[in-house]
Formats: structure tokens, sequence, C-alpha cells
């Protein structure tokens, strides 16, 4: 995965609340096993009218936000388990989604792919949409490594909390596997002294 130690840029803001995933990715675009092409189809429903053309009215069409970033309604990723909801929102472009709440699976599903779901206090979440909403090329800061996330150019900041083991996984760039397989040297050696312990003869 790509790493995510530092992320400036500017926001999108889905100022919705109880955004689900068949909202993210509607169920019928739940075939396809492979990650390519999800990003299409992200918010398919709101994204499009049912004759295909676009829906001029929703954020994601209006040319005025753009960035790696989604601000998001309280409640964000409820309903059912998909994993092609984080799918989407990565392979659409978006880096990291901030919101006062996160259903918790969808929140696992984003950071084992790579998104960092940002928890805000619904004060702060507030801010965030005044600023962006007034002001589109508004930058926001979010700092991984100090857990802190700002309104660029303010004095407005937050910290968020994160499990310490995704966030060591996210400054890498590891997946589970790659994070086993950067441990193989302290694994190799734990082993070694233990077995060393249990069975000297094998020293000699």
């Amino acid at each position: 995965m790509e790493k995510f130690i530092t992320l400036i840029d500017t926001a999108v803001p889905l100022d919705s609340e109880n955004v689900d995933t068949d909202q993210i990715i509607p169920a019928r675009f739940l075939k396809a096993t492979d990650k390519a092409g999800f990003g299409e189809n992200l918010f398919r429903d709101w994204r499009f009218k049912k004759d295909g053309s676009k829906n001029e009215d929703f954020i994601l069409n209006n040319p005025k936000y753009k960035g790696s970033i989604l601000v998001a309604g309280n409640n964000f990723g409820c309903g059912s388990s998909r994993e092609h909801a984080a799918w989407a929102i990565k392979a659409y472009g978006f880096k990291a989604v901030v919101s006062s709440y996160f259903a918790d699976i969808f929140k696992g599903n984003a950071l084992n792919n790579g998104v960092l779901p940002v928890q805000v206090s619904p004060e702060f979440l507030q801010e965030l949409f005044t600023a962006v909403n007034n002001d589109p090329s508004q930058e926001i800061k979010i700092d991984l490594e100090k857990q802190q996330i700002e309104i660029a150019g303010t004095n407005l900041k937050e910290d968020f909390d994160i499990d310490p083991y995704k966030k060591t996984c996210l400054i890498n760039g590891y997946d589970d596997i790659d994070f086993l397989v950067s441990k193989l040297d302290s694994i190799k050696k734990f082993e070694e002294k233990n077995v060393s312990k249990k069975h000297p003869e094998a020293q000699m």
C-alpha cells in the first residue's frame, strides 16, 4: 500500500448523515472480486440519474470541489459490512474520510485498504464543513504521526485516535502480510533464543 504520513489537500464536503455502504457502492456492483473499476461506481445512484446523465446537484459532480479528503456527515459507512465500499472510496482517489462517527466494520475495512478514517468531534466537523463550503480551495492537513487534523492556515485543529497497529501499517505502507514480513528477523531471533533455552544440545 501507499505510505500515509502527512496529507495536505483540499476536500469534498458530503454533508449527509447515515451514509450507508449501499449508497457508497450499490449492491448490483458487488459481483466483481477485483478492486479495479469500483471508483467509477462510487455513490453511483447519487452521482447519476436513471437515464445515465450526471446529477449536477451532487457534490462530487461540482467542479469547484476536488481533493483526496472526503468530509462526511455523522455515522458514515453504516449498513452492510461490504469491503467494496472501502475499495470504491480508495479507487475514486480519496485517501482519507473525516466524520464524527464511523461504523466499526467500515472503519476496519478502510484501514485495511489504505484509507484513513479520521473521527472528529461534531463541533470540529462543523468547522470543517464551514471552512470548505466557504472556500473550496481551503486545504486540510492530516498528520498521522501526530494524530492531528487541522484547517490549514488557521488555529483550528483537533487530535484523533487510531489503533497503534493500523497506524504503523499506514505509515509504512504495510498490509498485514507486509507487517509480518517486516518482523521476520525479530521472529527468527526470538525462536533461536527460545530453542537454545529449551534444547541446549541443539547448540552443540
